[in-house]
């Protein structure tokens, strides 16, 4: 088996590892880093419980090599609170009730926060093509999307609540 070494940076922290040339980036992130708010759901790259961002894109991180992840930047959903504050994205999905089982949750969040930053005021359908890649069969996508909407009209720090005063 070979190894290489990379450097890369996850949720704001340089990171120097030595990785097989088979190892994915959620393998990675789960076995070598311990960050394992990402979920391994289908290693197909079919249901997005995998989503991280990468580079600030959202990809399926079952589907990409960790040698891939050289001089990248990754951000988990454990890397979404800031200053033990939450992403308004977090707050407004847990005050939509837009979480029921939770395995799909971690990577609806990265897709979500990935459509934010690209587009702070999306409408619904913009949203709903955003999140094509995630699924989610506990929830049926109507409080995700409305929690989506009121996270566009938060700001960090803020709640859910407090941003409709």
């Amino acid at each position: 088996m070979v190894f290489h070494k990379i450097n890369l940076t996850v949720n704001d922290e340089y990171e120097e590892m030595v990785v097989p040339s088979n190892m994915t980036l959620l393998q990675m992130l789960r076995e070598k880093m311990a960050l394992t708010g990402t979920k391994n759901g289908c290693s197909a790259g079919e249901c997005g419980a995998c989503t991280v961002l990468m580079n600030g894109e959202p990809v399926n991180s079952c589907m990409v090599l960790a040698v891939e992840c050289n001089a990248a930047t990754i951000i988990t959903v454990e890397g979404l609170a800031r200053d033990n504050q939450l992403d308004p994205v977090q707050e407004a999905v847990i005050e939509a009730g837009g979480v029921q089982c939770g395995f799909c949750t971690p990577g609806i969040l990265m897709s979500s926060r990935a459509l934010l930053n690209r587009n702070p005021d999306p409408d619904e359908k913009e949203i709903a093509e955003a999140l094509v890649g995630n699924l989610c069969r506990c929830t049926g996508y109507a409080r995700i999307i409305r929690a989506i909407k009121e996270a566009a009209r938060m700001k960090p720090g803020t709640s859910a609540l407090s941003a409709t005063d």
